[in-house]
């Protein structure tokens, strides 16, 4: 008897608890909050938040950009001799999986309970690209477990092979699932709910990816070669087609356009500055500013020591052009050069039909017309300049020097590419701290360490040590 009483004290109890929680829950809920998220505003702030992570500080300022040689620095110049800030690396990392994978996920999901697969495409190609941006920058990086911390809060490390081979898989996917003449979507910033440009965008995503693990599985990126083929109908086939956000005035000014306002620590770096006139380049005047005293244009050589970088002052050295500094820059994720830089080297090494020598003369081409240098002549006496004609010979350095140039400012993909076809030759920072060494990638962040620690182990002990120097799995050549 006592038990059944018992037992009927602790339903009350239970009862009471229970419609007091849902008192609760109905009292602290606000009215002018939305339950649940609006793909269209996930859309646009997904796609803000992540394109400022990658063209901003952290990701490309203090890293890439100084690794790869566009910019270098004449204050606070530890980043530039290969000393980043903690909370770069710490940043860059939360931010793409905090902002990106788990949003796009989210999106992604709601593509589904809507019944609309245009947003699932493009939520699959935006989480396909921070992907491999995260690849790219660490290696070996949470993938098949992210996004799904109630399941896995301490998510395994994926080899990057896998990670690379997987995001190849999400972007078929993403393709087929994409219909222009099906429901539409709203929100979209990057190409203004344009469905054949986001197809377009992912094909040639793959296309990219494919070429990256080219040294280590042909096989494999010959199958998406033969798949996707040349067509310009399914791939990127003119600057107007780049992928890329506008910005606008402040506050949604581009990241370095915000960043001039309050700092100037940062200049072109002298490598693209020589490397421009030694091939009486016309992009050497729109990359590169006049300085306010000197009137020409000069580049500062990476990694000096402190006090000599704060003795060039702020106005005898060159800071970027107008074109990448101006609110309305805009931060490009893919140009067309680039497409047909892949297609050429694709042609020379039997991943694709087609005459290497004249993609590659098409790449430049792009380029330069992208910066609004049209005019043929111009155009043809550079093409036929004993540095910028293509050597069959040696075409990674023909490809490697032009696609340097073409995709400067994107300091992420140009280090990336830097890496995987070892040109431009490029010196190590003058005062660097990697014992004439230069970075191949970025280490893990301390927080891995601390809150997914054997996670972390297992993807040092996959890859190598957590170093800067440490070759990344694409990189065959090292």
């Amino acid at each position: 008897m006592k038990l059944f009483k018992y037992i009927f004290w602790v339903a009350g109890a239970a009862l009471i608890l229970t419609g007091c929680s849902k008192s609760l829950e109905k009292i602290n809920r606000n009215p002018n909050e939305a339950e649940t998220v609006q793909p269209d505003y996930l859309l646009t702030n997904g796609i803000k938040a992540n394109v400022d992570t990658y063209w901003g500080t952290d990701a490309s300022m203090e890293t890439s950009m100084l690794y790869v040689q566009y910019w270098a620095k004449i204050q606070y110049t530890d980043p530039d001799k290969y000393i980043p800030a903690a909370t770069s690396i710490q940043t860059v990392w939360n931010n793409f999986y905090a902002q990106g994978v788990k949003d796009f996920t989210t999106l992604a999901q709601l593509g589904d309970s809507l019944h609309n697969p245009n947003y699932k495409a493009v939520a699959l190609i935006m989480r396909s690209w921070i992907f491999q941006t995260l690849t790219d920058l660490y290696g070996d990086v949470p993938y098949s477990q992210a996004a799904n911390i109630e399941k896995y809060p301490t998510p395994k490390y994926d080899a990057q092979k896998d990670v690379y081979i997987g995001i190849l898989a999400e972007l078929k996917t993403a393709v087929g699932l994409i219909s222009p003449a099906g429901n539409p979507i709203s929100g979209d910033i990057l190409y203004n709910g344009d469905l054949t440009k986001w197809k377009k965008f992912a094909n040639s995503l793959r296309l990219r990816i494919a070429l990256r693990i080219s040294d280590r599985e042909f096989a494999t990126a010959k199958a998406v070669f033969d798949e996707i083929g040349a067509d310009d109908a399914g791939l990127i086939a003119a600057n107007t087609e780049n992928a890329q956000l506008i910005y606008q005035a402040s506050p949604n000014q581009n990241p370095v356009s915000k960043n001039r306002e309050t700092r100037s620590d940062y200049r072109i770096s002298k490598s693209i500055v020589d490397k421009l006139r030694s091939f009486n380049d016309p992009r050497l005047s729109i990359y590169a500013a006049l300085p306010r005293d000197t009137n020409v244009i000069i580049g500062v050589t990476n990694g000096l020591p402190t006090d000599s970088a704060s003795r060039l002052g702020l106005y005898r050295t060159s800071d970027a052009g107008a074109v990448f500094t101006v609110n309305t820059a805009p931060a490009v994720l893919f140009n067309y050069a680039e497409l047909l830089f892949i297609k050429a080297e694709a042609a020379q090494r039997g991943l694709l039909s087609g005459d290497a020598a004249d993609l590659y003369k098409q790449g430049v081409t792009a380029s330069l017309k992208q910066y609004g240098i049209s005019d043929a002549t111009t155009i043809a006496n550079y093409l036929l300049q004993p540095g910028v004609v293509y050597n069959t010979v040696n075409y990674k350095q023909s490809i490697g020097e032009q696609k340097w140039l073409a995709l400067f400012g994107d300091g992420l993909e140009g280090f990336a590419e830097w890496r995987r076809l070892d040109y431009p030759v490029l010196t190590p920072a003058y005062q660097g701290n990697l014992g004439g060494k230069m970075p191949y990638r970025l280490t893990y962040p301390s927080g891995e360490q601390a809150l997914n620690g054997v996670s972390y182990k297992a993807a040092v002990a996959h890859q190598g040590a957590d170093q800067l120097i440490t070759p990344l799995w694409f990189d065959a050549q090292q």
